[in-house]
């Protein structure tokens, strides 16, 4: 696959541990759950699906899974501007955070939906005022 080529969730999931692969479809459903008229795209490069209100990652993304060896990360882009009280969110970049999900079970941790629903929130409302 090339860097840079745009794909479908099943590459992703082809990328994914076999272990694994549960959790990428689960949180999938989750964030659909809670937005099903998301954005998806894939960027095989990146290896990672990007959930947004529009294609543009950065600008109009709110949340991607990326797999890696061990774990699944659930990002959201503007992570910093997002409430957490259960402090589930992980990272010292200047915007972006994660959640490392290692299991099922830690999917269904409601925190992760309210995580899901802010991160949406918080694009639809920057892009509103601009």
């Amino acid at each position: 696959m090339e860097k840079g080529k745009f794909g479908r969730f099943e590459d992703i999931v082809d990328l994914t541990p076999t272990e694994l692969r549960p959790i990428t479809n689960r949180l999938r459903e989750i964030i659909l759950s809670v937005d099903p008229d998301s954005c998806v795209v894939i960027r095989i490069g990146d290896r990672s699906a990007t959930f947004g209100i529009g294609p543009k990652k950065m600008s109009e993304g709110y949340a991607h899974i990326l797999p890696y060896k061990d774990w699944i990360n659930l990002g959201f882009y503007k992570g910093v501007d997002i409430e957490d009280p259960s402090g589930l969110l992980e990272g010292t970049g200047s915007k972006m955070r994660h959640v490392k999900i290692r299991s099922i079970e830690d999917c269904e941790n409601p925190a992760i939906v309210d995580l899901i629903r802010c991160a949406l929130a918080e694009r639809r409302n920057a892009l509103q005022q601009n």
